[in-house]
């Protein structure tokens, strides 16, 4: 049978860098209706899950979801893995695409390819995040996947409050265990060098930039439309 692929997306209005960033504005909307709008239009995800604290201040971001037509988690604060494993056991994943919330470029055609990518078996972990294994993509772009069963046993034998707060390291850390797994960026924006998520004002502001000029003209818009604002208008207003 064709295996359920899930997206569960983690976000939090307690950001230690820049609190409260998932509902900042971004062309009028918060930046997490954003992040949803854009990963709604992948082909190869079957679901799309918000996966949010128990915490009320977290109520917010589980009305925003609501909003835009995705289910909701609740669930521990800084145990993520605990997060994610519980969400994608509710949600029955078989394969689970792990994304940020603070993301909101990402490109639905490059979470496919990595979705695509992973289920032709050759990996345990697979990512097109930032330059994993030299794959030369932008900062913000892509996703990770990963097949519910070793969420589970990651879940099971990691105890060290750093990997259990962030899912992925607890991979990255065990290569004689886990294959680990990539695709290269497309030449037509292999650009490295581009940061395109958001951890602090600054990287807000530019984010900002970016949605001000494109999302006006074309909600869509791609990585390289992006590259061609980086590129010929930035460059110029720049001080």
């Amino acid at each position: 049978m064709k295996p359920k692929v899930v997206a569960i997306i983690q976000a939090r209005m307690g950001s230690n860098r820049l609190p409260g960033k998932s509902i900042a504005d971004l062309a009028g909307k918060p930046l997490l209706w954003q992040v949803l709008e854009r990963v709604k239009r992948s082909q190869r995800i079957d679901e799309i899950v918000l996966a949010t604290t128990n915490k009320p201040e977290d109520d917010v971001l589980a009305g925003i979801a609501k909003g835009c037509g995705v289910s909701s988690f609740r669930g521990a604060e800084n145990d993520l893995v605990d997060r994610y494993y519980e969400a994608a056991k509710v949600h029955k994943a078989d394969v689970v695409v792990r994304i940020c919330a603070d993301n909101p470029v990402l490109e639905p055609a490059e979470i496919d390819r990595i979705i695509e990518f992973h289920l032709q078996g050759k990996s345990d972990f697979s990512s097109n995040t930032h330059n994993i294994n030299g794959n030369e993509y932008p900062d913000g772009l892509g996703a990770e996947v990963f097949d519910f069963s070793k969420l589970e046993e990651v879940w099971k034998v990691t105890t060290d409050p750093r990997n259990r707060e962030h899912p992925h390291t607890y991979f990255y850390e065990h290569p004689d265990q886990y294959r680990i797994g990539t695709v290269p960026c497309p030449a037509a924006f292999r650009r490295p060098d581009l940061k395109l998520d958001v951890n602090t004002s600054e990287e807000l502001a530019f984010i900002r930039a970016i949605y001000e000029y494109w999302y006006p003209k074309k909600r869509d818009f791609h990585i390289t439309d992006i590259i061609w604002w980086y590129d010929n208008i930035k460059s110029v207003t720049s001080p």
